[in-house]
């Protein structure tokens, strides 16, 4: 999947050592898919991640432009359990 990063994405991703593949796997294949709450433009989608312990990565897309562009990626403590 084409997708662009914001620079805060990039930040933080560099900042949480969060590996480029698992943001692209997450986009790609998310084990669940939710509409950002306050942003009908943002989609939040989520995966687990093995190498990481199993931790689930959150990354928030905008799907209103095209290429859809990452702008927010954090490991979500709050969907533990439920994937």
């Amino acid at each position: 999947m084409n997708f662009e990063l914001t620079e805060h994405a990039k930040k933080v991703m560099a900042e949480r050592e969060i590996a480029p593949e698992w943001v692209e796997q997450t986009v790609a294949e998310p084990e669940l898919r939710e509409p950002d709450p306050n942003d009908a433009s943002v989609e939040r989608r989520y995966r687990r991640i093995p190498a990481f312990g199993g931790r689930v990565l959150r990354v928030a897309l905008n799907t209103a432009v095209e290429p859809p562009r990452v702008v927010s990626v954090f490991f979500d403590r709050k969907m533990k359990g439920r994937l």
